[in-house]
């Protein structure tokens, strides 16, 4: 299964895609962004086991590269919430540095997250971007997603503690659907 979104690819990952992932990952700025989780220096053994965890899970799938010219140039995953918030999709993602500022990002959160409304039982879709991470912010506002709040020194990352942000879209206020 692929979905093909103004001119990205979102296709499921593959244990092959290993190689391209760990080159991708590979990056502090990338890390920095993201949760402690995500680690910095990423290795293939990191890539292995990340895809070895997900792929038994990912039916349907909720994990995807995100491709361009059939190359790997990012991921993007929409991790189910359970409980209360069990109509609720996290969306998070990131792109090898060297796309960074060309408008792929917001591609591929239009694609996912009609993907997730589309396909799932949900009413909203939200990201938590640290409030210093301005791309991924104008990635999320150019999505249609809606900055909800910023919480102030929420997280802690590399030592420093930060604000964080929650932006949101709900299913009836999204307007970029795919075929």
């Amino acid at each position: 299964m692929e979905l093909f979104f103004e001119g990205i690819v979102l296709r499921p990952w593959s244990i092959k895609d290993a190689n391209q992932l760990y080159v991708i990952a590979d990056n502090e700025k990338i890390s920095a962004n993201l949760r402690d989780g995500f680690p910095f220096p990423y290795t293939l053994k990191d890539a292995r086991d990340w895809l070895n965890i997900i792929l038994p899970e990912n039916l349907p799938p909720r994990f995807f590269a995100i491709i361009i010219d059939k190359q790997v140039v990012g991921s993007i995953g929409i991790v189910t919430k359970t409980d209360i918030y069990r109509k609720n999709f996290e969306i998070g993602y990131f792109l090898s540095e060297e796309n960074w500022g060309k408008g792929i990002g917001t591609k591929a959160i239009k694609a996912a997250t009609s993907y997730a409304f589309k396909n799932f039982d949900i009413v909203r879709v939200y990201a938590e971007p640290f409030a210093d991470n301005a791309a991924s912010r104008k990635a999320l506002d150019k999505a249609g997603f809606i900055l909800e709040a910023t919480l102030k020194r929420n997280v802690i990352k590399n030592g420093i503690i930060k604000d964080s942000c929650i932006y949101s879209v709900l299913k009836e206020e999204f307007r970029y659907y795919i075929p």
